[in-house]
């Protein structure tokens, strides 16, 4: 392990989907370059390709979706207990398709982060995520594209930002082939953020991030 790391992060990932980027955050907590512990892996999804990684990798898993609860407050209370439950001190999005509630926000405040495949502000918000964030990216024109790591507030895509990182868009790029290269960076730049966390490098100041390098 890296000579200045200061602590172990007890990571919560969320998942909607197959899980890619959990995947890759798996990988390179194996290869020491991602000082953390995978606690809890929660999807809303039972058929969620995450799901069967973490099964794999012998990680708690919990399917918590609202519209199983016959409220939500009960979805917010089983969410936080689970959460305490499994010693989750950190959150990790990882293509989770649902709007976090405003109370784990709170109890996680600047401890939830998302990875978006955009450079954010642009193309972010509801509704824009996976293929319609890389197709609205080619219908407008953009030269660039690229992947975005965010802290989580209450609105979507819209916390401070703590990383970016560019990905420029070919001319004969289609959806598919443009999401496969962001995708490719958004698994080298989500393990090095995540780390900056680990090492207590990253501040929120006025509403902005700050990188203690």
């Amino acid at each position: 392990m890296t000579a200045r790391t200061s602590r172990e992060l007890q990571l919560g990932v969320f998942a909607s989907g197959r899980g890619s980027n959990f995947s890759a955050l798996l990988k390179a907590i194996a290869e020491d370059r991602l000082n953390a512990q995978v606690r809890l892996l929660v999807s809303n999804r039972s058929d969620a390709g995450a799901l069967g990684t973490a099964l794999e990798q012998g990680i708690p898993t919990k399917i918590l979706s609202s519209a199983d609860f016959s409220s939500g407050d009960r979805f917010v209370k089983t969410l936080l207990f689970e959460l305490r439950k499994h010693g989750v001190d950190f959150i990790a999005l990882a293509g989770y398709l649902k709007k976090v509630p405003m109370e784990v926000i709170r109890e996680y405040r600047h401890r939830i982060v998302n990875i978006h495949p955009a450079l954010l502000p642009s193309f972010g918000g509801k509704g824009l995520y996976g293929h319609v964030v890389h197709e609205a990216v080619l219908n407008h024109g953009c030269k660039i594209t690229g992947v975005t790591v965010h802290i989580v507030d209450e609105q979507y895509d819209h916390g401070p930002i703590v990383a970016q990182r560019s990905v420029p868009v070919k001319e004969d790029d289609t959806a598919d082939s443009l999401a496969e290269r962001v995708l490719q960076m958004e698994h080298r730049l989500y393990a090095e953020t995540l780390q900056l966390f680990a090492e207590g490098k990253v501040r929120v100041e006025g509403g902005r991030t700050v990188i203690d390098r």
